[in-house]
């Protein structure tokens, strides 16, 4: 059994989902000190407790220390057992902060995941399960790994700060992830959306529904916004109202935005014709983006040495595509590496990808150039999904090129 003095060793309250979850695929404890230490409030909060214990509900085996102030935190991961499993989730965060790290973990499960959620389904934080639902699934199924048991359901709807919301999901066991080729984002060809509101007039969603088309009709025919408002028990606690769209392009690319309303005595009322026409908008931002700097790609044509047993071996390619970061992007730290170490010699590159909740851990060998941002290299690729970063709405692509795994970005 590993003990702390064999752990990996990290300090802040930054990434907290990320080095859980990839201690959890790769088997290695973890230990994090000095959270929030010298805040006026140290330790972990609510929401970052309750995704620990939900860690601790789809694993068998898992060790969790924390000290008294909550300022130190051990995990020493179990087996990913998966099965029938029910979670509050703490509503400071939606549930798309529990999913998204689920999302990554459920093809490994030794059992299939069937879990229920509950808590807050959609804010102006976390992606909402309708985003997820609509971009998420539909990358995941590229990997193969899709069927009947792959689920992701909305049975109630809770707004914040109340909540009330709940959540389905179903994922089956795949040991072997499918590579994909993404290489070309496409044309658009066709926006589909949904307007919720909750505990609020039904017009509501209507209102949101004719200002968003408004501005999207000027640039395609093929859009469909469905309409959402749910009744009693199914409304949550709190009311409010939002949107998602969701761009789907001809090769199978998805690109989303959303909106949704402040929560109930928290700042100034919005109007619905605003945020639709404010969603509508940056749905257009986001595929501007996309389109504007098509020009960067990194190809991986081939899969060799695998750092976790559940990898697979392809000998087969994929490619994806890399977008521009916005300014202030920060997802460059060593321990993405420590979790996975590989042979001496090798280097590692990270690509933080704009789908939600995939990250692609790709092995580099030889290592690029360091004057070449878009790495057409020879590639080994290791299939494995590992989370986002919260910050990662684009692309960045960080390289490790020396033995100590130290990141050096050229973007």
């Amino acid at each position: 059994m590993a003990t702390q003095a064999h752990s990996l060793s990290y300090a802040g309250c930054n990434f907290l989902r990320q080095r859980l979850v990839l201690s959890t695929l790769s088997g290695r404890p973890v230990k994090i000190r000095r959270i929030r230490a010298r805040d006026d409030n140290p330790g972990l909060r609510d929401f970052e407790a309750s995704f620990i214990r939900l860690l601790d509900k789809v694993t068998n085996g898992s060790r969790i220390e924390i000290n008294q102030t909550g300022t130190t935190l051990y995990y020493q991961p179990g087996l990913l057992y998966g099965g029938s499993v029910e979670h509050d989730c703490n509503v400071l965060r939606s549930i798309g902060y529990y999913l998204e790290s689920l999302l990554c973990l459920a093809p490994f499960m030794k059992h299939p995941l069937r879990i229920v959620l509950r808590g807050v389904t959609n804010d102006q934080v976390d992606p909402s399960v309708d985003v997820l639902k609509a971009t998420a699934l539909p990358l995941l199924k590229q990997f193969g790994i899709d069927g009947e048991s792959f689920e992701l359901k909305v049975v109630r709807r809770g707004m914040p700060p109340g909540g009330g919301g709940e959540v389905f999901f179903s994922c089956p066991v795949r040991k072997v992830l499918k590579p994909i080729q993404l290489t070309d984002p496409g044309k658009i060809k066709r926006i589909r959306g949904t307007a919720y509101s909750v505990r609020v007039s039904p017009q509501m969603a209507n209102r949101i529904v004719d200002s968003a088309r408004s501005i999207l009709n000027k640039f395609i025919p093929d859009i469909y916004i469905y309409t959402d408002h749910m009744k009693g028990i199914n409304s949550g606690k709190s009311p409010g109202f939002g949107l998602s769209l969701v761009a789907e392009t001809t090769n199978g690319t998805f690109l989303s935005a959303e909106l949704a309303s402040n929560p109930q005595g928290q700042g100034a009322a919005v109007l619905p014709e605003d945020l639709g026409r404010n969603c509508a908008k940056l749905l257009l931002e986001e595929i501007y983006r996309v389109k504007s700097d098509s020009r960067e790609w990194m190809s991986v044509p081939e899969n060799s040495l695998s750092p976790y047993p559940t990898c697979t071996q392809k000998k087969d390619g994929w490619m994806c595509g890399l977008n521009q970061p916005k300014p202030g992007f920060v997802a460059h730290d060593p321990w993405t590496a420590g979790c996975f170490q590989s042979p001496a010699g090798t280097s590692l590159s990270l690509h933080v990808s704009c789908f939600p909740s995939a990250l692609l851990l790709v092995q580099v060998n030889p290592p690029v150039a360091q004057n070449d941002p878009v790495a057409h290299a020879a590639c080994h690729c290791e299939h494995l999904l590992v989370p986002m970063v919260k910050e990662a709405e684009v692309v960045t692509l960080s390289l490790l090129l020396n033995k100590d795994f130290a990141f050096r970005s050229f973007l």
